[in-house]
């Protein structure tokens, strides 16, 4: 089995690597979050799928919320990151987050992210 870490070259850094995934393609949107993309930038050798995230204060207020929302998507991510085509992928929070409990709320987006990337895998084969 392989590893399934998430390595800082699999992550975005720069603001205009988020600011160009952001105006790319939109693949999924859901009823929390929304995914865009861009092709994989030529500077990263070798071409991967790196991961951005965008859960902005306004959406989802405490920082525990947003803290376990960037957790689950980082997970989700990691477990299919190598099957992904290589791209520049950002997941954004795009809706308020609804008053439930914390274990709730990590079910119900943890089911919605990963419906998204096994999309996106079926999509690239």
């Amino acid at each position: 089995m392989p590893r399934t870490t998430l390595p800082p070259e699999a992550r975005m850094h720069r603001p205009s690597e988020f600011a160009a995934a952001l105006k790319g393609r939109r693949l999924a949107r859901g009823a929390f979050f929304m995914i865009t993309s861009t092709a994989a930038p030529a500077d990263v050798v070798p071409a991967q799928a790196r991961l951005g995230m965008v859960i902005a204060k306004r959406h989802a207020a405490r920082a525990a919320t947003r803290n376990a929302l960037k957790r689950v998507i980082r997970e989700s991510f990691r477990a299919r990151r190598l099957a992904l085509p290589p791209a520049d992928y950002v997941v954004r929070l795009h809706a308020r987050v609804p008053e439930l409990s914390l274990t709730a709320l990590k079910h119900a987006a943890r089911a919605e992210v990963d419906t998204h990337f096994a999309r996106l895998v079926r999509c690239s084969s």
